[in-house]
């Protein structure tokens, strides 16, 4: 039995404690079964952003004539260099980890699989392990769909979709969320005829006008069935085929490639955790309390395989906090999330913060609306918008910022303003006061946030 300080079980938000607590002289162990480095880096964040901006880039090429730029629309792509770029980069950053954990002698690495044999004792590969706190941080997996004909076919999910070299003239995507935007997005824009089978509606969990304006646009690149029910897949000559239901009938579709991004699920499952009294909530996730103990003494958990939040900004603040409370001298207080932001890279971009209006709407609170297209700006007008705009919501009574929403070019980085004024508690009358460089984006959510204004005098919702 090797006995640590701390253990962590996965190396992505799991880093957040690791590496701090070893610097202070901790004894601590890192079990990692793939990649250091977690999703983010080897499989999610950083890869597919590194993907999406060459098609962002393709996307300004082949929007050019617009701008009276005349081009060549038919350019071409390197995929298989782009692909190695990409992998070669994440690659390296996580041989640096690999390297640095190793040298580090406070910290002992150990590639393999995490299994619990008791409330204290973890096993891997043949060796059992103990220590004085356990942080969990497995985080999630692409989750595989039950769909008939599906096993055993080479379809991809995102972990595939991001190290493939060979760029598919046609493409059949399962799921409308963000991962299925994103990568649809990159593929299509990179020279693939995509094809999405939606159940519902894309971005579904986003504010209901932003996902109308998201789908409008989105639309227009890409093939999208909606309220289509996968029920067979196909896969012959190279060529798969899916099967699936759509108003009462039967229809078919075809294509080089199929994939598939219908959800994400918890890594808790490789554990072993019947072995131990870690209580565990509907979809496999880790029952936590507010300072983020499991109901085990000593074993903390955090990230995906907890699902406060899904997003590596999430769990880099659950780290923190764990860390800052058990090692740091800060008191022992139930976290306290900031409002959590999120962003979404596709064409166009969606960004937001806080509540929707679907939410007010819901929970009974009297609000006032700021909406302003891009293209009722300076920018917007250089840009030539025609989509797109900034949403904020405020409460009638005290004004105070309740939520923001962005869909358009940029959205990712003009969220950062409002997630600032939100944070900071920020009233209509704080983000009108605010001076906005001219003639630069963010004069849309001084605008938005001027509609609010006229909203409020005339007492009405929105105007």
């Amino acid at each position: 039995m090797q006995k640590f300080d701390i253990i962590t079980i996965g190396s992505g938000g799991g880093s957040k404690i690791s590496s701090p607590a070893a610097s202070m002289g901790f004894k601590v162990a890192v079990i990692e079964k793939d990649r250091l480095g977690g999703t983010c880096l080897n499989r999610g964040c950083i890869p597919s952003k590194m993907l999406i901006h060459p098609a962002d880039v393709a996307m300004q090429i082949k929007d050019a004539r617009r701008f009276d730029i005349h081009n060549n629309p038919e350019f071409t792509v390197d995929f298989a260099k782009l692909i190695h770029r990409i992998s070669a980069t994440v690659d390296g950053d996580s041989d640096k980890i690999a390297a640095s954990y190793t040298k580090h002698p406070n910290i002992t690495y150990i590639k393999g699989e995490a299994k619990f044999l008791d409330n204290t004792t973890i096993e891997v590969n043949g060796e059992q392990l103990t220590a004085d706190k356990i942080f969990i941080a497995v985080g999630a997996r692409p989750q595989i769909p039950n769909i008939p004909g599906l096993a055993g076919t080479p379809f991809m999910t995102s972990t595939e979709a991001l190290r493939n070299t060979t760029l598919p003239k046609s493409m059949i995507i399962l799921g409308g969320g963000y991962i299925a935007c994103e990568l649809g997005h990159a593929y299509g824009a990179l020279g693939t005829k995509t094809h999405f089978l939606i159940r519902s509606s894309l971005l579904r969990h986003e504010d209901t006008e932003i996902a109308a304006e998201f789908q409008k646009v989105f639309s227009q690149h890409h093939n999208i069935q909606f309220q289509a029910l996968p029920t067979l897949v196909e896969y012959s000559n190279n060529q798969f085929t899916v099967t699936y239901a759509q108003g009462g009938q039967s229809q078919r579709i075809s294509a080089e490639a199929l994939l598939v991004a219908t959800g994400i699920t918890s890594n808790t499952d490789t554990l072993d955790l019947i072995n131990t009294d870690i209580e565990i909530k509907s979809g496999g996730l880790i029952k936590v309390n507010e300072y983020l103990e499991t109901s085990v003494p000593g074993i903390y958990a955090m990230g995906d395989c907890v699902g406060n939040y899904f997003f590596r900004h999430s769990v880099n603040f659950e780290g923190e906090y764990l860390f800052d409370y058990l090692f740091g001298g800060k008191p022992r207080t139930p976290i306290a999330y900031p409002p959590v932001p999120h962003a979404i890279f596709t064409c166009p971009q969606v960004a937001g913060i806080g509540k929707t209006e679907d939410a007010l709407k819901k929970e009974g609170v009297d609000y006032i609306v700021g909406l302003n297209p891009y293209k009722s700006s300076a920018m917007g007008m250089a840009l030539l918008s025609e989509s797109g705009f900034c949403k904020l919501l405020f409460d009638r009574k005290s004004k105070k910022l309740l939520g923001g929403h962005i869909v358009g070019e940029e959205a990712s980085d003009m969220i950062h303003m409002v997630i600032a004024f939100m944070v900071m508690n920020a009233t209509l009358d704080d983000m009108l006061r605010t001076i906005y460089i001219h003639p630069a984006l963010p004069e849309i959510v001084r605008n938005a946030a001027r509609k609010a204004k006229t909203a409020f005098d005339k007492n009405v919702v929105r105007v």
